[in-house]
């Protein structure tokens, strides 16, 4: 009877520990929900040769790679990008976007832009993990960033697109901001750069990507530029030497007039003066020729130039039109 009570106390006792470490568990599951729904998704999805070679390229480490992948990153036609990423502002090309599940990239097909898909990667994956971040580690997050924007270079660089996203995207600024910085800016604050080094093993690959290509837009633009700057000068100097020469043929043909009237009615005392003015008066008129001829030079120059600025226009055009998802495709 004794054995008997004791094994029922036994199984008795086993009905509470059992409640109490389910309900353990549930805590445990409610407070990591998150990051359970993150393994979930990363070992459920199969990253493509191409989005591996971007966790490579942006020295992604294990907790980068794993934001990235738990994401379920897709490289998107701009029919498909646009559909996911929908916005119907052109003044300011969308290369990626996060919906708080999913990364989009635009698949930008421009060799002369290598390294901008990678840099989206990295740009989208740090919203990523800005949503995870405590209440706590964001707010001391925000306040670096504020700091770091503080900079006037860095208020110049990124105004536009802080102007931007205060339209589109209220309350997201250092958000965004936390994504700009860490893949445009090269030194930054040592605390800054502790919360970058979560994700990276060499920021500054990512930056240097992104100098790369956007180095190619800079060059396209100074031409530009270059050109139009030119292209006035040219013009500007083709008017005033035009005006100048409408008053120097004017002022010839005055006097071819005046030397032949002296000519027809005997106005000149002298044979030697009729040659000697008649040679000035030629000598005029060769000037003025000769300034034609300059003149005419100068305007096919001016229209070779323009040629080549239009091809320029049309070159930079492309360019932006490659990276914007709502532009036509450009031509080849």
């Amino acid at each position: 009877m004794s054995s008997e009570s004791n094994t029922k106390q036994a199984i008795g006792l086993k009905g509470p520990i059992v409640a109490i470490i389910i309900l353990a568990l549930a805590f445990i599951a409610f407070f990591n929900r998150q990051l359970i729904y993150d393994t979930v998704e990363y070992h459920t999805y199969k990253p493509t040769a191409t989005m591996q070679s971007f966790v490579k390229r942006t020295t992604m480490n294990g907790e980068g790679q794993f934001l990235f992948y738990s994401a379920h990153p897709e490289l998107e036609t701009a029919a498909q990008f646009n559909k996911n990423c929908p916005t119907q502002d052109t003044s300011m090309a969308i290369l990626g976007c996060y919906n708080g599940q999913q990364i989009f990239i635009y698949d930008i097909d421009n060799s002369k832009l290598d390294g901008i898909r990678e840099v989206t990667a990295a740009y989208e994956m740090l919203h990523a993990a800005y949503k995870r971040l405590s209440p706590s580690d964001r707010a001391n997050l925000d306040s670096l960033i504020e700091q770091a924007y503080s900079d006037p270079s860095n208020q110049s660089l990124f105004k536009q697109s802080v102007d931007y996203f205060a339209k589109t995207e209220p309350g997201e600024r250092d958000n965004e901001l936390f994504s700009l910085i860490a893949t445009q800016v090269k030194t930054v604050n040592p605390k800054l750069e502790a919360y970058y080094s979560r994700y990276f093993t060499n920021r500054q690959a990512i930056v240097a990507m992104y100098n790369k290509y956007s180095s190619v837009f800079t060059q396209y633009t100074t031409q530009l530029t270059a050109l139009e700057v030119k292209l006035q000068n040219m013009s500007d100097d083709i008017k005033t030497r035009t005006a100048q020469y409408n008053e120097d043929v004017a002022s010839v043909n005055a006097a071819i007039q005046s030397f032949n009237s002296r000519a027809n009615s005997g106005g000149f005392s002298s044979q030697s003066e009729f040659n000697s003015d008649r040679a000035a008066l030629l000598q005029q008129v060769d000037s003025v020729n000769q300034e034609q001829a300059s003149i005419n030079q100068e305007i096919d120059s001016y229209n070779q130039l323009l040629q080549q600025y239009n091809q320029s226009v049309l070159a930079t055009k492309q360019l932006y039109n490659s990276i914007n998802s709502l532009a036509p495709a450009p031509s080849v």
